[in-house]
């Protein structure tokens, strides 16, 4: 769920990062959209997108719902003898492959709304996980927590807005004005 090459992860691990963001329409709307909970059945506690003729995008995740921070293996303390079994896993260097019960870390899910990308408040851009740093020279200097180029160099921003478009453009979100996601807010568990 979160990138570890920009230190998304980390980020959330920090307390950084309360609030992620995921593509759920990037058509135009003819007329306007609305948007409402479902109140029953399997997808209670999602939110919909409607386009006023039907809905065309549900949110993945439900407000309440608990789920697992993935790590490698290897980043996870344990017990030795576990650590020999595990280093032969394939989860152990890439967390694509590990199970959510073996996480040591949980967020839940505390709130989903809707929003045009491009309409992130600087507020909610520092709690994507953009950081903030005094520079000489420069009163405050704003980049997401990576080095993120070959020469290990950590790019600096003068806003957060800017720092995070530059992050959205590493992650391939789309930065255009019909695109609509979802908004997570969300709190470290565990």
């Amino acid at each position: 769920m979160f990138n570890d090459q920009y230190g998304l992860t980390q980020a959330v691990l920090d307390g950084r990062k309360t609030q992620t963001r995921r593509i759920a329409y990037q058509e135009p709307f003819r007329r306007n959209f609305n948007c409402g909970f479902c109140t029953e059945g399997k997808d209670k506690g999602k939110l919909t997108i409607n386009d006023g003729n039907e809905i065309v995008a549900k949110s993945h995740y439900k407000i309440g719902e608990v789920l697992a921070v993935a790590q490698r293996y290897e980043e996870i303390p344990m017990e030795p003898s576990i650590r020999t079994i595990l280093c032969k896993h394939p989860g152990w260097n890439n967390k694509m492959f590990v199970t959510a019960k073996a996480m040591p870390h949980q967020i839940k899910i505390i709130n989903i709304r809707v929003q045009h990308l491009q309409d992130i408040s600087t507020d909610d851009c520092m709690k994507e996980g953009i950081i903030c740093s005094h520079i000489d020279g420069i009163d405050d200097a704003f980049s997401y927590d990576a080095t993120n180029d070959s020469k290990r160099k950590k790019w600096w921003y003068d806003s957060p807005n800017v720092a995070y478009w530059m992050l959205c453009n590493k992650l391939h979100l789309i930065w255009n004005f019909s695109t609509l996601v979802f908004v997570y807010d969300f709190e470290l568990v565990k």
